[in-house]
């Protein structure tokens, strides 16, 4: 049975002296994939200016607005209408051996390879040497490289920051679920498991009673290419289902940032997040 979610997400800027100018892009409307289907979603302004739409390389929706009049404050509100399917545990697709062929190391070269946030590591590389050893086929691995860094890692918040790495965070042995992403991406990349990283939303009780607005959260989490794409979040040790809606999809955070900008003049003196989950059926 799918759920139904309202999500609204608002972000507001407040600056010390006014902006003369900004130019921004957003990236704050859910997909539509086998996952989930998105009804409606519209993204709003404050100051009030046109907006553009496009979808970037790794198929995230992109809104795009310039402000060219000085303000002090701007408010960005994305509100969307979700369906979301209940979670798959990883069908067998490929083996190992299909991983080595060069179509399928072409194909996914740019989600195989190591980024900022997911640079090398010899400790992370070794333990998923680990994993696959005894893994019979690539989705075994890929569902315990998940439960790996959710025992291994401790959530908490304020250790790490959005320009984290992964190596970082495995040095501090804490994060939060961009670092547990983070990880997870090194872990399976290093055994030649094309893998990305997602953005989106968590609902926070897994038996939302429908009507009820609750505050949710921006969360993120993995997928992992095994003849197919999987989605499994590691931070709470679960395959992606009814609770999770998806943003955007990339090589690590730097792809997805729900809000990138260049500002003319002004500078951020406070920076507020709010995210309004409600289950509607």
């Amino acid at each position: 049975m799918t759920w139904r979610l309202d999500v609204v997400h608002r972000t507001v800027f407040h600056y010390k002296t006014p902006v003369r100018a900004s130019y921004n892009e957003a990236r704050m409307t859910p997909v539509t994939d086998l996952h989930q289907s998105t009804v409606s979603s519209r993204v709003s302004l404050n100051p009030p200016v046109p907006v553009r739409r496009y979808w970037d390389y790794w198929g995230s929706q992109v809104t795009v607005f310039d402000i060219h009049e000085p303000h002090d404050q701007l408010v960005v509100t994305s509100a969307s209408v979700v369906e979301t399917e209940p979670a798959l545990e990883p069908g067998v697709q490929v083996g190992w051996a299909d991983l080595t062929e060069s179509e399928i190391t072409d194909q996914f070269d740019e989600l195989l390879r190591p980024t900022t946030y997911t640079g090398d590591s010899a400790e992370l590389a070794a333990a998923a040497a680990d994993i696959r050893s005894t893994a019979p086929h690539p989705a075994a691995a890929a569902e315990a490289v998940g439960a790996w860094v959710h025992d291994a890692l401790t959530y908490e918040t304020g250790v790490t920051g959005v320009h984290t790495s992964a190596a970082e965070a495995w040095a501090a042995r804490r994060g939060v679920c961009q670092d547990f992403a983070h990880v997870a991406l090194v872990m399976l990349r290093s055994i030649g498991v094309p893998a990305r990283y997602v953005s989106g939303y968590l609902h926070p009780r897994r038996e939302a009673a429908i009507g009820e607005s609750v505050a949710g959260e921006s969360h993120a989490w993995v997928e992992a290419w095994v003849g197919e794409w999987w989605g499994f979040d590691p931070t709470n040790n679960e395959p992606i289902g009814h609770r999770h809606v998806g943003v955007g999809r990339g090589r690590d955070y730097a792809d997805v940032a729900p809000l990138h900008g260049v500002l003319s003049g002004g500078q951020t003196q406070s920076l507020e997040v709010e995210v309004t989950l409600t289950r509607l059926r």
